[in-house]
């Protein structure tokens, strides 16, 4: 068994199965990949079908990175040979009350060059008569918006990592990581490795990571859920059809057209309870389930119907809710990347700038406000904004 390597990367979810997929192309098998559980897992933050893909972001260099990231979908597209990101166009609903800045949005979007359109009540529910909405409600609507399908991603980024070489082992849980000297020794599953560079792509196992490096990231780690409504009228909500859409208040309510199940999808942003890797439940919260059902009915009234599935997931949030992706100022050959439960759409690009901060020390993309460093990370007890 081949115990030396250039590169190892911790955790094969969203962002650390593109780590491994983005070194491959260059290393081969002098990479390797570990994963605590069985590849695929459910336990973290990246599983089901579909996550949302958009450039309309709070800030302009947000928006920047998103034209980069559907550059890195493309290419992972044309080596796999797989359709990955569907456009279906978007929605930003809001109202003149709404707690979050729509205007933050347009005007981030319009810095970067990027086309959107603005929506009257009328408007919206002349092209989506799925709509139920008040005369105050207009909305965003930009093209681009659509789905990265989750699950098929993170199987072609470690698909196509095993095609160039890399080596993927999992049910190998990480019991010491240790520096020494220009190498790190990592120890899973009861097998010694050592490692030029380490990347740990962990979510909410990350600070038992850092802690061997005698660091921690004040994160807030929540059990949220998603439900697949069984609609009568699934022929409405297809994706040819219907667009992803985003509620921009307080809660924040988003969803998708049907994808991977018969039914469309809805969820809550960051409206679950606070819990740690280790004690969350898979059981869904039925008054988590309760405010989706109850929004549903409301805007979206011939979606609703029995739930089809619902299921839960970790969010793994920094105080600032910004992500965290950058080295260790103080251990430059570790890397560390923390998605804030909203950077599946980044994944892959994510591992390109990984693989550039373990190859070259360097990333050509502009990450500075992501820093491990950052003064808000610094702090014991931060105060937190997790809407945005």
């Amino acid at each position: 068994m081949k115990n030396e390597f250039e590169y190892i990367v911790l955790g094969l979810g969203g962002i650390g199965s593109a780590a491994v997929y983005w070194l491959s192309r260059q290393v081969g098998g002098h990479v390797l990949g570990l994963e605590q559980f069985e590849i695929g897992h459910g336990r973290g933050g990246s599983q089901d079908h579909s996550r949302i893909i958009r450039l309309s972001y709070h800030r302009p260099y947000y928006v920047e990175l998103a034209k980069h990231a559907y550059t890195a979908w493309s290419e992972l597209e044309a080596e796999a040979d797989e359709k990955l990101i569907l456009k279906t166009g978007g929605l930003d609903l809001t109202h003149p009350q709404a707690q979050i800045p729509i205007s933050d949005y347009s005007e981030s979007m319009a810095a970067a060059g990027v086309p959107y359109e603005w929506l009257d009540a009328a408007e919206i529910m002349a092209r989506w008569p799925q709509f139920r909405l008040t005369d105050d409600i207009s909305a965003l609507y930009q093209t681009e918006t659509g789905i990265a399908a989750a699950a098929k991603c993170m199987a072609a980024h470690l698909r196509l990592a095993r095609e160039n070489g890399a080596i993927l082992r999992d049910q190998v849980g990480v019991t010491a990581v240790q520096p020494h000297q220009d190498e790190i020794e990592v120890v899973a599953g009861e097998v010694t490795y050592h490692c030029r560079q380490l990347i740990v792509a962990a979510g909410a196992w990350t600070n038992q990571i850092l802690a061997h490096f005698g660091r921690h990231i004040p994160l807030t780690i929540t059990q949220e859920q998603v439900v697949y409504y069984n609609t009568p009228h699934v022929a409405d909500f297809m994706p040819d059809r219907f667009p992803v859409w985003i509620w921009m208040d307080v809660p924040c309510f988003y969803g998708f057209p049907v994808y991977g199940e018969n039914g469309p999808k809805v969820s809550e942003d960051a409206g679950g309870e606070e819990v740690t890797a280790d004690n969350r439940s898979f059981t869904p919260d039925r008054r988590y389930q309760q405010r989706l059902d109850e929004f549903v009915q409301r805007v979206l009234p011939t979606a609703y119907g029995p739930p089809l599935l619902s299921k839960t997931c970790l969010y793994t949030m920094p105080p600032d809710r910004d992500f965290v992706l950058g080295s260790l100022p103080d251990q430059p050959n570790v890397a560390v990347a923390i998605g804030a439960a909203h950077a599946f759409k980044f994944s892959s690009l994510f591992g390109k700038i990984l693989s550039e901060l373990a190859m070259v020390g360097a990333t050509e993309y502009f990450i500075e406000p992501y820093r491990v460093d950052r003064p808000i990370l610094q702090q014991a007890e931060p105060a937190r904004n997790f809407m945005f």
